[in-house]
């Protein structure tokens, strides 16, 4: 019989998006390299984000479901689904039991969480937005602890927080503070990235946008232009129709190196964009998506728009003259680009996993049903 492996063991449970996956991605990457085991609980979604995680991260995929998608007689079989989930994650926690479980929202972290609290084990949350999902709201009572990675984060005043800023990847976090090449007649580039939602309008934008912009900018311009696989075609078409060099992809591997390439970022306020851009340091433009739950997107870019290092344009705002005019302010305007990047790194929280790490560590060492920090506090 093999020698039970004795480490501490993480769960970590998100759900299947880029602002539940990378800072799941960055606790994975830390906790390992401390010496623990990591579990990666998330459904079939989720399992597409993996290919960055660890090779030694185990993926387990759980049954869950949504009540935002289908018909109606999908949204009658949601509680059954995730009940099945919650069974079933029981069962592997009786086996293999988590020192502790944190999850990181959506809803493929429901049935980690919900055996996490039925066996009384050790659990928190991290919340990346100011204003919390769905999930991590209803399950913020019943953690010991929630890490928030926006700050101040709408909670109940009786739920134990800690902000510790928003997890990077560590590919993210090698490229911290990337020396800024300032706009100039030279080549430059412009990082377009629209999330998994709600991307559809930056393709709608940009790229006219761009190709309205003075000819002196413009010759010098080479653009990454993420958009989804229903609009990449016609992206990729306008700008070669246009004469403008682009690479036009689905998703990309390398943001981290993109985006420290890059003079401007044109993105949504995700929170894992927003922390990337500022750990980078990088002059934005943020267009928040307008149906995000309690608008949390707008509360995410605040920081960066409160330093100088974004523009930030409401998306009832954002036409094709307005998303020119802000590029053309950046570019025309090096010394003020060159002030936004600094401005975008005095609002970085680089050390977000290691501050996360630390809690983890304090909660499997004191135990379920002991509070770990003090209320509000900074870690």
């Amino acid at each position: 019989m093999a020698e039970q492996d004795r480490r501490p063991l993480l769960v970590i449970a998100a759900g299947g998006t880029g602002g539940h996956m990378f800072p799941a991605q960055a606790l994975a990457e830390l906790m390992l390299r401390r010496g623990w085991r990591v579990k990666l609980s998330t459904d079939a979604r989720g399992a597409r984000y993996t290919g960055g995680f660890p090779h030694s991260t185990e993926i387990e995929q759980v049954s869950s479901a949504t009540f935002a998608r289908g018909g109606m007689a999908a949204k009658l079989r949601v509680p059954f689904r995730i009940a099945g989930g919650v069974l079933s994650t029981m069962r592997r926690f009786r086996r293999d039991r988590p020192d502790v479980v944190v999850g990181f929202g959506g809803y493929p972290s429901i049935p980690a969480l919900a055996a996490a609290h039925l066996m009384k084990l050790p659990r928190m949350i991290h919340e990346q937005n100011g204003v919390p999902g769905r999930v991590n709201e209803i399950f913020a009572k019943k953690v010991h602890l929630v890490a928030c990675g926006t700050w101040p984060t709408t909670l109940p005043d009786d739920v134990e927080t800690v902000h510790t800023g928003n997890p990077v990847r560590m590919a993210v976090k090698e490229r911290a503070g990337a020396g800024y090449i300032v706009p100039g007649d030279y080549p430059m580039s412009i990082l377009v990235i629209g999330g998994s939602q709600g991307a559809r309008i930056l393709s709608d934008v940009v790229p006219p946008a761009i190709e309205s912009l003075p000819m002196d900018i413009l010759r010098n311009l080479r653009i990454s232009h993420q958009a989804r696989d229903e609009d990449g075609e016609r992206v990729a078409k306008f700008y070669h129709d246009h004469a403008i060099d682009a690479d036009v992809q689905p998703f990309f591997n390398d943001i981290p190196a993109r985006m420290s390439e890059a003079q401007l970022v044109i993105s949504r306020s995700g929170a894992s964009s927003v922390a990337d851009i500022s750990v980078i340091g990088r002059p934005s433009i943020l267009i928040p998506y307008a149906v995000a739950a309690g608008d949390h997107q707008t509360v995410n870019a605040q920081a960066l728009v409160d330093a100088g290092a974004a523009i930030r344009i409401p998306e009832r705002k954002l036409t094709v003259e307005s998303m020119a005019e802000a590029i053309t302010a950046i570019f025309g305007n090096p010394d003020g680009a060159l002030q936004m990047s600094q401005a975008a790194l005095s609002v970085a929280k680089p050390d977000a996993a290691e501050h996360l790490a630390v809690l983890v560590e304090r909660l499997g060492e004191m135990g379920p049903g002991k509070p770990v920090g003090q209320k509000g506090r900074q870690a």
